[in-house]
């Protein structure tokens, strides 16, 4: 079914295209620039060498992933793309994930940021590497929150339900499905509206840039037109790190994947994100604990 058309009001963007930064802005910039458009570019977050290591670690582990989704729900196949590769659990399975791309400063200064004043933590919702092949439709524009309905509710003005790092794992181009996002529509009154592909800008981006998006913001894989990859068609590779407040839910079930003795030698950060140590609620004596009197609690 196609998205509601938004009325003209919300037609118009603050931004034509996503402001790039780059890395050593810092996170009050970057954040400032998240605030206005609803998601900015992350010029050269990581380095070309962390990428081609995580992409050698992963690159065995995604040729015999069966494309899209095993789910009867329409919207989810489509949401999946029927020619797209996921793999999840790159915590238990990528060592150079885990200390590298977890562990980055200026992304928890980001969602510190976000996430603390509001909630008293954050942890992450999901990690996941995604590959549009030759030939990929473009997936629904969405918003990330709306696995949380309630925060389609309560509009613009609502805290952050989550963050989206998507990290680019090969070139980003508009032919290539590079993610289209709708600037902008972070502020629009109606957040079940999700807009038109006409009203979105493609987050081109060179290897190791990163498209940092709000949980509000409209946006959605593009459509893959490069062509037959036995004539010149890529595949367009990105890695989607997201984050959440901590009173919600996490898509993926960290623990049950993450090896005990894996977690174990994690930093005390990487464990709390992936749900190997409680979390310490605004107002609230804690979630994720086996003993209320207890404070911190480890599971590792």
């Amino acid at each position: 079914m196609s998205p509601p058309t938004p009325p003209p009001s919300v037609n118009a963007t603050s931004s034509p295209k996503l402001q790039r930064l780059p890395a050593s802005a810092g996170s009050p910039a970057i954040l400032s620039a998240l605030r206005a458009d609803g998601a900015v570019i992350i010029k050269s977050l990581f380095s070309p060498s962390a990428i081609a290591t995580l992409n050698a670690e992963i690159n065995p582990l995604m040729s015999p992933i069966r494309p899209g989704s095993v789910q009867p729900s329409e919207f989810i196949q489509a949401f999946h793309g029927p020619t797209t590769k996921r793999l999840n659990n790159l915590v238990g399975l990528s060592p150079t994930f885990r200390s590298v791309f977890l562990e980055n400063d200026l992304i928890h200064e980001c969602c510190t940021s976000i996430f603390v004043e509001d909630s008293g933590g954050y942890w992450m919702n999901s990690a996941q590497v995604i590959d549009i092949p030759p030939g990929s439709v473009a997936q629904p524009l969405h918003r990330d929150q709306w696995q949380f309905p309630v925060f389609t509710l309560v509009g613009p003005d609502a805290p952050e339900a989550s963050c989206n790092f998507i990290v680019a794992l090969s070139e980003f181009r508009a032919e290539n499905g590079a993610t289209r996002v709708i600037p902008g529509s972070h502020r629009w009154e109606d957040m079940s509206v999700n807009g038109e592909e006409g009203m979105s800008v493609a987050a081109e981006m060179e290897v190791g840039d990163v498209c940092f998006i709000s949980g509000k913001v409209v946006h959605g894989g593009g459509a893959n037109t490069t062509g037959d990859s036995s004539k010149g068609g890529q595949t367009r590779r990105g890695l989607a790190m997201v984050f959440q407040a901590s009173y919600l839910t996490p898509e993926e079930a960290f623990p049950f994947n993450v090896d005990r003795e894996v977690a174990r030698g994690m930093s005390e950060r990487g464990q709390r994100m992936v749900g190997y140590r409680s979390q310490a609620l605004k107002d609230s004596p804690g979630v994720w604990k086996r003993d209320y009197g207890q404070g911190e609690e480890v599971y590792c």
